[in-house]
């Protein structure tokens, strides 16, 4: 008996020490128990203005046009009833006064004891801001050439989805405001042009840029650069020799030569040279070099003699990423490919002794010995991009790859000219009500 008296004054305790509690206690106002983010409100509030450029075209308006009254309904309706506001527009001047009041617009004399702000920058419709690049080797004349490789006669390989055509037509649109001369090389005849030195429309042959569209194949022309003893090796069965000769004109001519995806120079093409034969995989118009080919080539950039060398030297290496070089440069130039890809043709570290290459930019990051896509640079002179991923070929990979290893600037027009630039700020504050 005593113990249910005992727990019964307990609780009488308990629940008036509760009750006296709760007459004094302060509670907060719903406002601090859930506060409105003002601040957000205001910026939320000047982008939905500004969805269709309306809020841009008002504020470079005349101060009596009609405008500016529709801009302070619209601005009413997007805000709840209780808030107070005040939209002030500033010119954005250079010298001394940099902001100059144009027009503000309120709805209250006063903006309470709390209130906060956002602001926004709006350019005039009549001003165009553009981007000028630099002209790669333009301190040096009137820039360096591009030649893309567009030929008509010779086919592809490892480029699943495209064409040699297409390809060109895109790092065309990519590239050629980077430099001096973009030439489309049309055919292997006009490929042979250029090997022998000769420009195709008064271009500047020497140091220029070569990008191969044909994947793991490359054109070949017929006549000289096909014959025995210039492009055939004929006690090896090979055009070996062919990709030989084009690694001596790369460092002869100081070419940077640019391989986009897989295995480069694996096959030699011209649908005239080679109408009967086919790659094994059922592409007419290609002959089979074989690993041969990259190691000739590797051969003839370092002025080394040529050695038949069919020993395969590339190797697969997953999944490969950007470097940080590459990624900084991804948004310097405003070229995003994906940030990893595959690699199966990376080539091993140790042709940087063998052939006195040294690595001007990574690519991708090495993964232990293997370099999945690199620009490399001979001791003596010309330069070697390979792309050793998989099939399907990103040529943003190759914009970005010749782009970081080059670093052409990037001009940008300034955004506070004056008369072009306006500052919008909407402070917003609450009314009434708790």
């Amino acid at each position: 008996m005593m113990r249910t008296i005992e727990i019964l004054l307990v609780i009488i305790i308990i629940t008036g020490a509760f009750i006296i509690a709760s007459l004094f206690a302060v509670l907060p106002s719903p406002r601090q128990v859930s506060p409105l983010n003002i601040r957000r409100l205001a910026l939320t509030t000047l982008q939905t203005l500004d969805g269709d450029y309306d809020l841009s075209a008002t504020v470079f308006k005349a101060n009596d046009d009609p405008a500016w009254a529709q801009l302070q309904i619209a601005l009413s309706a997007c805000l709840p009833p209780n808030m107070v506001y005040n939209l002030t527009v500033y010119e954005v001047q250079g010298g001394g006064q940099l902001y100059t009041v144009i027009k503000s617009i309120s709805n209250a004399e006063s903006l309470g004891v709390s209130s906060d702000a956002a602001s926004s920058l709006v350019a005039s419709s009549n001003v165009t801001f553009s981007v000028t690049p630099e002209k790669i080797g333009g301190s040096q004349g009137g820039g360096v050439t591009l030649y893309i490789l567009n030929c008509s006669d010779s086919y592809g390989w490892w480029i699943t989805g495209y064409t040699a055509q297409s390809l060109a037509g895109d790092l065309y649109r990519l590239l050629s405001p980077y430099f001096g001369t973009t030439v489309m090389v049309q055919n292997t005849t006009q490929l042979g042009q250029i090997l022998n030195g000769t420009a195709i429309q008064g271009e500047t042959v020497q140091n220029a840029v070569v990008i191969n569209t044909v994947g793991e194949a490359v054109p070949i022309p017929s006549g000289y650069y096909a014959s025995t003893g210039v492009g055939y090796d004929s006690s090896h069965t090979s055009y070996a020799r062919y990709c030989y000769v084009l690694g001596t004109k790369v460092r002869a001519f100081n070419w940077t030569w640019a391989s986009i995806v897989g295995y480069p120079l694996y096959y030699v093409s011209n649908a005239g040279l080679f109408p009967n034969d086919q790659n094994d995989w059922g592409i007419y118009g290609m002959k089979q070099v074989g690993p041969a080919g990259l190691n000739a080539f590797l051969q003839g950039i370092d002025g080394q003699d040529y050695t038949y060398n069919g020993n395969w030297i590339t190797d697969e290496t997953g999944v490969v990423y950007l470097s940080s070089d590459a990624s900084y440069y991804c948004n310097y130039y405003g070229i995003y490919p994906s940030p990893y890809q595959t690699a199966t043709r990376a080539l091993p570290d140790s042709i940087l002794t063998a052939y006195h290459l040294s690595v001007t930019s990574y690519i991708f990051n090495k993964v232990s010995n293997w370099i999945a896509g690199a620009v490399y640079r001979n001791a003596y002179q010309g330069s070697f991009l390979a792309l050793g991923l998989t099939r399907t070929p990103d040529i943003r990979l190759t914009g970005l790859g010749l782009l970081c290893a080059y670093k052409p600037r990037l001009y940008r027009s300034e955004y506070t000219v004056n008369g072009t630039s306006r500052l919008v700020v909407l402070q917003l504050g609450q009314a009434g009500g708790v």
